[in-house]
């Protein structure tokens, strides 16, 4: 049976969130082990340590990177589909040019302010050297990102699991051993190591495809400025996003301990780390698609609605069974020593159904190529971030900086569907409105089931609300893509040619 056009968006979308889902759900498998053994071997101050470092490597790489990873993909892909060998190859040089620029600008950077970032990380300032040592990791990973680009954009998905696999097994494997050893003393030659590998594994592929060209002539590099100039939106964005999140470890370090770090570390990586699974597809496989129609107005706000709505619907059932399973989760992820952040990770576990309603809405500016807009949007989430997750702090502690995050999340939605409704003339669609209303109402029943301290509705109530939240979620999944008869007839056309 050949699918409708509106059974077959359905299910394109169904079958690369499952992709990339798929993979995102193994490296989660492959990094709850690592996770484990780091938590027991280091603590909440060790992972605390490690989250401040990756934290300020990240505000580096944002602040010094010019958007490749966003500007190149969109330039090389035009080339590509147009099937322009010459041009690409020009293209892919010249990606590899800038990055090694961004790389060395990188590592000097890291090095000049490490007294700064030492001063201002810590409450005491004795971490100069250790921000020295992490120039390597900024420089690599600007590499890293030029190379990854370059696979995103000629269609390299294989490629791109495989690395983002093969990344997180042998980051299990070489940096668990340093731990038991040295402990703390191997958090950055582990954080150099890693970074490390992710360059080897990405040039081993990208190099084969495309053998290394590199050019610093100045006639090269000037024709990357319209690239440079696209990426500067992602650039400040990524500058503010990555400052947010640095200024609240910092301060969180600084008014309490690095346990407080380590616990609000812990409830943001397992949530986030957890909905990326859905959210994966959103880079990869959604921005391309919504790009190319964002001159078709219809079209245009039928592929944003049915991107949220299998969004939701995808991840609605399995945020209730987070919440339900999250105690055991925190235990078996970490250890009992990180179940003060139990409190903050279920408020961001109801974050995340905002977020999935949200997060293919605020695409919207990039594929209209409104860079402007896209940079007011973040920067004014950032800016509440920080203010509401330290009043929360102040108020009630680690579950205070949830629900500042959590209500951050809330308001940048309104504010976000808002401009693309005035400026885009995007329309929610009413189909994706009671999803919404009724998967969020089942998330947050859940929520307070699981709070109770009464056993039967802690696991009785709440697990009949995980389970109506999945009957919902399959029986429309299945009538929009009409999957139950695409499995049946691949079933029988398998079985009829045997």
């Amino acid at each position: 049976m050949k699918n409708s056009p509106k059974t077959g968006g359905y299910l394109h979308i169904l079958k690369y969130t499952g992709l990339f889902g798929g993979v995102q759900g193994l490296n989660v498998l492959i990094g709850i082990v690592r996770n484990k053994l780091v938590a027991v071997l280091l603590g909440p101050q060790g992972v605390g340590l490690i989250s401040l470092f990756n934290t300020t490597v990240r505000f580096i790489s944002d602040s010094t990177n010019f958007g490749l990873s966003m500007s190149a993909v969109r330039n090389i892909s035009e080339d590509y589909d147009r099937k322009d060998e010459e041009n690409l190859k020009e293209g892919i040089t010249l990606v590899r040019s800038w990055s090694l620029l961004t790389a060395l600008l990188g590592f000097f950077v890291c090095i000049i302010l490490s007294p700064l970032l030492s001063k201002y990380t810590f409450s005491w300032n004795g971490h100069t050297l250790h921000f020295i040592l992490l120039a390597p990791v900024v420089a690599l990973t600007a590499l890293s990102g030029g190379e990854l680009a370059i696979l995103k954009a000629v269609r390299k998905l294989r490629s791109l699991a495989v690395i983002s696999v093969l990344n997180v097994l042998f980051a299990l494997v070489l940096t668990v051993p340093l731990y038991y050893f040295f402990r703390n003393a191997a958090i950055v030659p582990s954080l150099i190591l890693v970074a490390l590998v992710q360059m080897i594994l990405t040039i081993l592929v990208s190099y084969r495809l495309y053998p290394l060209r590199v050019s610093l002539r100045w006639t090269v590099l000037s024709k990357g400025w319209g690239m440079i100039r696209l990426g500067t939106a992602f650039v400040i964005a990524g500058i503010l996003g990555s400052g947010a999140d640095l200024l609240i470890r910092s301060y969180l370090n600084n008014v309490a301990d690095i346990e407080a770090v380590g616990f609000y570390n812990s409830a943001y990586m397992m949530t986030m780390v957890y909905a990326g699974m859905v959210f994966s597809a959103m880079e990869t496989d959604y921005f391309p698609r919504l790009s190319g129609v964002n001159n078709l107005k219809f079209t245009f706000n039928q592929t944003v609605n049915r991107q949220v709505e299998v969004t939701l619907l995808l991840i609605s059932p399995l945020l209730s069974f987070f919440l339900l399973f999250l105690p055991q989760l925190i235990l078996s992820l970490y250890s009992n020593k990180f179940l003060p952040a139990l409190g903050m990770a279920q408020v961001l576990t109801l974050a995340m159904y905002m977020r999935a309603v949200r997060l293919p809405v605020e695409y919207i500016p990039l594929a209209k190529g409104d860079s402007r807009s896209y940079l007011l949007l973040e920067s004014a989430y950032d800016v509440v971030l920080v203010v509401l997750v330290i009043i929360g702090f102040r108020q009630w502690g680690i579950l205070g900086a949830g629900v500042g995050i959590a209500l951050t999340g809330f308001l940048h939605f309104v504010f976000v569907y808002v401009y693309a409704h005035h400026h885009y003339a995007y329309r929610m669609s009413t189909v994706v409105l009671f999803y919404a209303f009724l998967q969020l109402t089942l998330g947050i029943l859940v929520f307070f089931c699981v709070r109770s301290d009464v056993q039967w509705v802690r696991w009785g109530v709440a697990s009949v609300l995980c389970c109506t939240s999945s009957v919902v979620s399959l029986r429309v999944i299945k009538s929009k893509t009409g999957l139950w008869n695409t499995l049946v007839s691949k079933i029988s056309n398998k079985f009829s040619r045997s």
